[in-house]
């Protein structure tokens, strides 16, 4: 649009020229006064229509000339009446932060293709009435009267004719022009009741009460048309020429209020009208939106609760989830695959039946296409395949967990119940009171206390690595295991303090004595390791273990046999311990000690290496029991394995050869498409029959995965591929059935014969060489020389857009034979029809019900009767129907 620009120029007063829609209509001398009639009627109405907008934003204004001094509010009118949003105001209250204002604003107007003349900001600040006024009658043109347009006639003429044509049928209402013309208000009547009758009876007015015309306008327009009140009946009528800026303002705001309520009107009609001839059509289209709607939810809600990768905390809810997940495989999810298949054949049909009938090809709604379910399935496949990996990831994570959990407490309760005491034991001071003996056995205790307190060091760093593999694999308790184990290594680092300050008193102390019992001290040395042996062979006797194939157990079982050839050399250190104690006894038999019957250097005995021993030896048996029992159920993995092999390799090329064959079954021409028909939903039995030998491959794979088994290397096939492939199948003979009949009722349709579909498929089959039933853009250009068609590159750019709307860069059987067919065969025009029409209306432009009623059967004659409209021509009589607009309609044609 050309953009408007407005001069404003000032003497005394205001006025204003538009150079491209207003004409100058007088000049004022700046150093005159406004009329004061005209001011009062200016401010009045100004001030209300500047009013009608800023409630919008919550304010208003009570004196015109003081509210906008300080430039906020007049921004905000500006904002509310473009929409647009000004430059940030000034926040001061200084004269200067005003001026600020106030020329942002007046900057915004000129930007608006208004040239301001003599209006400075410093004016509107000092609160300049005639300045002030002016301003708001250039934003009043700009914003409300500039856009009115009317027959080529724009601004004010085009408002003064739109009044002119409202109140042309009205008594005693001759519009002229925005002064005189209304000052009797039977305009302003006039208007309103051209467009609400029910508003005013316009009969009961009379010409010679104005006050009483003009009030009733008003009160009208305030409280049934939301038009504030902005003149005063009293001083239109005592003022011999009315203020035309002022009535111009208030009568723009009738055209604004009405001229969307004509609009609405007319686009109501219309859709009605599209409504009713397109009515069965649209019911297929809303049963595939609501069908698609339903099945977008169902994908849209699933994949949240696929997407929960929540852990839990223990192995029975995760087990739960697995269990979920099967429920949802087995019951929730086939019957929405069977419901994307009929989405699909629903589509396939819609759009044939539309084709057929010349109608324009269906467009589903944004994000609700073929592609677009298909893509939102493909998310929903790809969530649920990542959702079952988690889940399995997730149980043997929590397997883990439990183990290293039990192992850390095991672990951990050993140690603590070794430590137990040795605290206190370092803490004594027994050697200051000791005898020579005494305390040459407590240097020897304590030795083999450091060579036990080494032994034990492996364990205190098993026990950390322990607790931080838990932290690493996000235990639920790895607080209590953290505490624990910090209660633990506190410990051995104080134990290791004590351990170093004891030895250095004995060794003070060592000095002084001389003797020592060597047997004791022999016995403690090789007790204490052999000890530690023991208790080592008990803690790996008792460990726990998880193993996930025979390969493992055996490892598992070679180990323990390899253990156990080291139990005679043991047996022998054991034997060789207690003699030392013997030894000792016999010492004293023959010298004639006396034994306190305590070891200085050890707490351990001959009676807690032999009871140990013993301990060990039980142990051995159970040991084997528990892995010959995991050998056992390993090999029950390993025929389930096989047993699930088995099933997957027939039943995996089973399904590929099964596709193989609808493929060639497809492209057959050897056959009619009734006997392809047949023989597909031949197989499509064969298929459903065969869905026993996947169900019982279900169960086995419930099995396998209930035996927590995660790998099979006898087959490559996996309970998804068989899955996948299964849903292909389905969809697949689904598909091919759908495309031979959509190809028996193209032909039916179009009148082809059998042997030009024969035909049709031959050329297609050759020239589809990757024999996957669509040809490439290259291959059909060929295919359609060899059919003898002549193309360049528009004509071939032309036919893509026929085979090929979407623009996929393939072009299907389907599309080819609509378009070869719609090449051959005749199918009827809105022309067609209409002449037809026309025969049965004895060349007349209308038809009567009574001949509808006599040359059409009876249901097709009341389809027309009720669907017609009214024939409005010259020529038209009583009860006359339009059928050339009827006609047109039908094939979704402007009328001709």
């Amino acid at each position: 649009m050309t953009t408007i620009e407005t001069h404003i120029q000032y003497s005394n007063s205001y006025n204003m020229t538009e150079e491209d829609y207003m004409v100058q209509e007088e000049d004022w001398d700046r150093d005159l006064l406004l009329d004061p009639a005209w001011e009062k009627q200016q401010r009045k109405t100004f001030t209300a229509w500047c009013n009608s907008h800023l409630r919008k934003a919550g304010t208003q204004i009570e004196n015109i000339e003081e509210d906008f001094r300080n430039g906020l509010k007049l921004m905000l009118l500006l904002e509310v009446i473009s929409g647009e949003r000004l430059p940030k105001p000034d926040k001061g209250k200084m004269r200067f932060h005003k001026i600020a204002n106030v020329n942002k604003a007046l900057d915004f107007i000129a930007s608006k293709g208004v040239k301001l003349v003599s209006i400075g900001a410093e004016e509107i600040v000092d609160g300049n009435l005639k300045m002030t006024l002016g301003m708001i009658w250039t934003i009043i043109l700009r914003f409300a009267i500039q856009d009115i347009s009317v027959e080529e006639t724009s601004a004010k003429e085009g408002l003064l004719l739109w009044c002119q044509r409202k109140t042309a049928p009205y008594r005693n209402v001759n519009v002229q022009n925005f002064h005189i013309s209304w000052k009797d208000g039977l305009a302003l009547c006039a208007l309103i009741h051209r467009h609400r009758p029910d508003l005013i009876d316009y009969s009961k007015l009379r010409k010679d009460d104005p006050i009483g015309n003009l009030n009733t306008a008003f009160d009208v327009a305030e409280k049934y048309l939301d038009i504030p009140k902005m003149l005063d009946a009293e001083d239109i009528v005592n003022t011999p020429k009315p203020d035309e800026k002022a009535i111009m303002t208030y009568v723009s705001c009738f055209y604004h209020a009405f001229a969307g309520a004509e609009q609405a009107e007319t686009a109501a009609n219309r859709i009605c009208k599209v409504l009713a001839v397109n009515q069965e059509n649209e019911k297929l289209m809303e049963e595939y939106e609501k069908l698609a709607s339903e099945l977008l939810e169902w994908i849209r809600r699933t994949i949240p609760w696929l997407e929960n990768r929540t852990p839990e905390k223990n192995m029975g809810a995760m087990q739960k989830k697995l269990e979920d997940f099967r429920d949802y495989r087995r019951v929730h999810k086939p019957p929405r695959v069977q419901e994307k298949c009929q989405l699909e054949i629903n589509f396939n049909t819609l759009q044939t039946k539309l084709r057929l009938s010349n109608r324009p090809a269906f467009m589903p709604s944004e994000g609700k296409m073929v592609s677009d379910i298909a893509n939102a399935w493909k998310g929903l496949e790809q969530v649920e395949k990542g959702y079952e990996e988690w889940l399995l990831l997730e149980i043997r994570r929590l397997e883990r967990l439990e183990h290293l959990a039990e192992k850390f407490k095991q672990k951990a309760s050993l140690h603590e119940s070794w430590t137990r005491g040795k605290e206190e034991l370092l803490t004594q001071r027994d050697y200051e009171s000791a005898s020579l003996m005494e305390i040459r056995a407590l240097v020897r205790k304590h030795e083999a206390f450091e060579s036990d307190l080494a032994a034990h060091q492996d364990r205190v760093e098993q026990i950390a690595a322990i607790a931080q593999e838990l932290n690493e694999l996000d235990y639920h308790d790895a607080a209590s295991v953290n505490s624990r184990c910090q209660a633990i290594c506190d410990q051995w680092d104080n134990l290791g303090t004590l351990t170093q300050k004891r030895r250095d008193a004995l060794e003070r102390v060592e000095k002084l004595l001389e003797t020592i019992d060597q047997l004791y001290l022999e016995f403690a040395k090789r007790a204490a390791p052999f000890n530690n042996w023991m208790d080592g062979a008990v803690e790996d006797l008792q460990d726990m273990f998880i193993v996930h194939s025979i390969e493992e157990i055996q490892s598992l079982i070679t180990a323990h046999e390899q253990f156990k050839a080291t139990l005679p050399e043991a047996d022998k250190e054991k034997m060789s311990i207690l003699g030392i104690q013997a030894e000792i006894q016999k010492i004293a038999q023959t010298y004639g000690i006396k034994l306190s019957g305590i070891n200085p250097y050890t707490n351990l005995t001959h009676l807690d290496i032999s009871n140990k021993w013993e301990t060990v030896k039980q142990l051995v048996p159970h040991r084997d029991q528990t892995l010959q029992e995991e050998l056992a159920r390993q090999q029950a993995n390993e025929r389930l394995r096989r047993q699930f092999a088995a099933q997957a390799n027939v039943i995996g090329p089973w399904i590929q050869s099964k596709m193989e064959e609808i493929g060639r079954i497809s492209v057959d021409i050897s056959a009619s498409l009734e006997d392809q028909m047949n023989h597909l939903k031949q197989y499509e039995q064969n298929i459903i029959s065969y869905k026993s030998n996947i169900d019982k491959l279900e169960g086995d794979h419930q099995l396998i995965q209930e035996s927590l088994i995660f790998d099979n290397k006898h087959t490559n096939y996996s309970m998804e591929h068989i899955r996948v492939g299964w849903e292909q199948l389905l969809t697949t003979i689904a598909r091919t059935i759908n495309e031979v009949e959509n190809q028996i009722l193209t032909r039916d349709a179009k009148g082809i014969s059998q042997e030009q579909m024969n035909e049709f498929r031959a050329s297609f089959n050759h020239f589809d060489r990757k024999r996957n039933g669509m040809m490439d853009p290259d291959d059909f250009r060929a295919c359609l020389i060899s059919m003898g068609y002549d193309l360049g590159e528009v004509e071939f750019a032309r036919i893509m857009t026929l085979v090929d709307p979407n623009n996929t860069g393939v072009v299907t059987f389907q599309a080819f034979i609509d378009f070869m067919t719609r090449e051959t065969a005749e199918t009827d025009t809105a022309e067609q029809v209409m002449a037809s029409f026309k025969i049965l209306a004895s060349d007349k432009s209308y038809i009567t019900i009574e001949e509808l009623r006599r040359e059409l059967p009876p249901e097709q004659a009341e389809y027309c009767i009720t669907r017609m409209t009214k024939y409005t021509g010259a020529d038209a009589i009583s009860g006359a129907l339009d059928y050339m607009s009827f006609s047109s309609a039908l094939y979704g044609e402007s009328d001709l």
